[in-house]
């Protein structure tokens, strides 16, 4: 008799068994398409038969049944720290190339509208002054433009200087979000290591965390390192933003003008103590952007107005007379008085008649020998055309190779992400067979307790009785 007790015992295990395995089944098929949901497993484990000796009581050593020892979160750790990796490498090449995208729109090339074009109007401008020097007109279009020209620089020297001033931006406003992400994680650890000192489920709340270190390895570059209770260590650049617990703040020193990045560069430090950190990811990316890509091509664009000024000027005052017989002066200055810079950059006239086309001193004349010459820098050697040449062959060439290893991490990223999901995503084809299965114990489980029941009836019931 007390063998059919233990029969039924076991299936009645059996069957709480098979029904909380069928609600983790359905928790998995529900959030089949919830961002950052981790496939569920309740893995079962059989009770053992007493291995204790006693007096009158002898076991059959068959066991009590089966139970749910826990319900698994299904993770491949190496594949997440994989994850962390190339996700930062995609975010930081993303921002590096966006940078690059950026000083392309500002130099608008190719287009009527860039720096090139406008430097052959005005070099056309030059040789129609050399072709007609008698007349007002090919001298007040040469002007203009010169104008146009001054007026390219002006624009492509605030367009970088705006777009290193939104990234600045860009960049404070990312560290905030890593501080209030590093904060939830932080208390989110805190709940972890609640939930499994006292035995309470917490594979909901590790899923949350997830989804917050992920979001970190894209703007920071975030890794981590395990802790003691299921807590994680969250390090962006060498620095443990998250331990346990608690976690630091980040924040955002240095030059507030792209002028400043020469002496004092844009860096993330630590908000307490101001230890310089090196972060990967997005914030990288911007780094990157703020201190090399936008600088430089300041300067470059900067030495490129300084050379144009200097060909023309070195020109128009050198043994160069205007439509009056006077010596020519610059054509071009400094707006500040100081060095003449894209963003400087202006005309000394707009008098037609102070053009110096000629070569000849003492009054009017037909000469336009100097007008000839300085259309004719477009061909020299090393002149402003050739070093703006070789500046949008640069430039090109950066934004392609940028772009070419954003698509290759691109696919790298990808297929990490795949290989990610293959693990800890939910696969309908795989959750609808355990269904299957775990409905068949379930009913398995139902018919035995069943037969058990049948059995006890007709134990208890008939035995003893004669003749029926």
């Amino acid at each position: 008799m007390s063998g059919s007790f233990a029969a039924l015992n076991s299936a009645t295990t059996a069957l709480w068994a098979q029904r909380r395995a069928l609600d983790v089944v359905g928790q998995n098929i529900a959030n089949v398409n919830t961002d950052g949901y981790s496939r569920q497993r309740a893995e079962m484990q059989a009770i053992g038969g007493s291995a204790v000796p006693a007096f009158y009581s002898v076991g059959d050593g068959i066991g009590g049944g089966v139970s749910v020892d826990q319900v698994t979160r299904i993770r491949d750790v190496f594949l997440e720290g994989r994850g962390h990796t190339e996700h930062a490498n995609f975010a930081r090449l993303s921002a590096e190339a966006a940078s690059l995208e950026q000083v392309e729109t500002a130099f608008r090339e190719p287009g009527s509208n860039g720096i090139q074009a406008l430097l052959a109007d005005v070099w056309d401008g030059w040789e129609a002054v050399a072709n007609s020097p008698e007349t007002d007109a090919a001298r007040v279009q040469v002007i203009q433009q010169m104008t146009a020209l001054v007026g390219g620089l002006h624009f492509a020297s605030a367009s970088l200087d705006a777009q290193w001033t939104q990234t600045r931006g860009n960049l404070t406003v990312l560290v905030d979000d890593v501080n209030a992400a590093a904060a939830s994680i932080a208390d989110l650890n805190q709940a972890i290591q609640r939930g499994n000192q006292t035995g309470l489920p917490v594979n909901a709340l590790v899923d949350q965390r997830d989804v917050l270190v992920m979001k970190l390895a894209d703007q920071a570059g975030a890794t981590v390192r395990q802790a003691k209770d299921g807590m994680l260590d969250v390090i962006v650049g060498g620095v443990t933003l998250v331990g346990g617990p608690s976690a630091s703040k980040l924040a955002v020193a240095g030059s507030l003008d792209m002028a400043g990045t020469a002496t004092d560069k844009v860096r993330v430090v630590t908000a307490v103590g101001g230890h310089t950190v090196n972060p990967d990811g997005t914030a990288g990316g911007q780094l990157t952007a703020l201190n090399g890509v936008f600088p430089n091509y300041q300067t470059d664009l900067d030495q490129l107005a300084g050379a144009i000024a200097a060909a023309v000027n070195g020109v128009h005052t050198d043994n160069a007379y205007d439509k009056l017989g006077n010596p020519g002066g610059d054509v071009f200055r400094s707006s500040d008085g100081g060095p003449i810079t894209a963003a400087t950059i202006e005309l000394a006239f707009t008098d037609p008649a102070l053009i110096a086309a000629s070569g000849l001193a003492g009054g009017p004349n037909t000469d336009s020998s100097k007008a000839d010459e300085i259309a004719q820098l477009r061909n020299k050697a090393g002149g402003p055309d050739a070093t703006y040449r070789k500046l949008v062959v640069q430039l090109g060439v950066e934004a392609a190779v940028a772009n070419r290893g954003l698509e290759i991490q691109r696919v790298i990223t990808t297929q990490v992400d795949a290989s990610r999901d293959s693990v800890a995503g939910v696969n309908l084809d795989e959750e609808m067979t355990n269904m299957l299965s775990y409905q068949h114990a379930y009913s398995a489980a139902g018919r035995l307790v069943s037969t058990i029941d049948e059995m006890l009836d007709v134990l208890i019931n008939r035995t003893g009785r004669v003749g029926l």
